[in-house]
């Protein structure tokens, strides 16, 4: 089992109970569940933290492009983690902040929908642009992972800050 105990960064996820998980939603219903998912992936061991980031990706980027209403608020937990060296799956969770913020699924289904389905989006589209945002306001982590010493993580933290660097206009 991985332990922080020590880390000059103080107790990872201490900020888990200041987001009202069972009111917000993921791929499957209540959001309920990902505080004990997050708490997984950072104290198991190395097996079952791959389970947690594995079930954590379905339910708030469903089969990788599909986000969900909870995702922002997964995301700075997510960087949290990815941040301590003694933390498990840093790579996979570089990867999924990275599907995160490329997917435009519900942006590009409004645009292809009929004039009058596309406000029914709304909501939706809100949660990749939130999700984007939340992304965005971890620039500086993914600077600092992008020079991490495991070339794994740092290559996954520079491929994701490029797309950062590189996206036009919205986000």
């Amino acid at each position: 089992m991985t332990s922080f105990k020590g880390d000059a960064m103080g107790r990872p996820l201490k900020r888990l109970p200041t987001v009202r998980w069972g009111e917000l939603s993921d791929a499957t219903g209540s959001a309920v569940e990902l505080p004990a998912l997050l708490s997984k992936l950072a104290w198991a061991g190395a097996g079952d933290a791959r389970d947690a980031i594995e079930e954590l990706a379905g339910r708030v980027c469903a089969l990788g492009f599909v986000l969900a209403e909870v995702t922002a608020s997964v995301i700075p937990f997510l960087m949290e983690l990815a941040e301590i060296p003694e933390a498990n799956c840093r790579v996979e969770i570089l990867e999924l902040v990275a599907a995160i913020n490329s997917t435009r699924q519900w942006a590009d289904a409004a645009a292809a929908a009929a004039p009058q389905y596309r406000s029914s989006y709304e909501e939706k589209i809100s949660w990749e642009d939130s999700s984007r945002a939340a992304v965005e306001a971890s620039r500086g982590t993914i600077e600092s992972l992008a020079r991490d010493p495991d070339p794994a993580v740092a290559a996954v933290a520079r491929q994701l800050l490029d797309n950062l660097t590189d996206r036009p206009g919205r986000m």
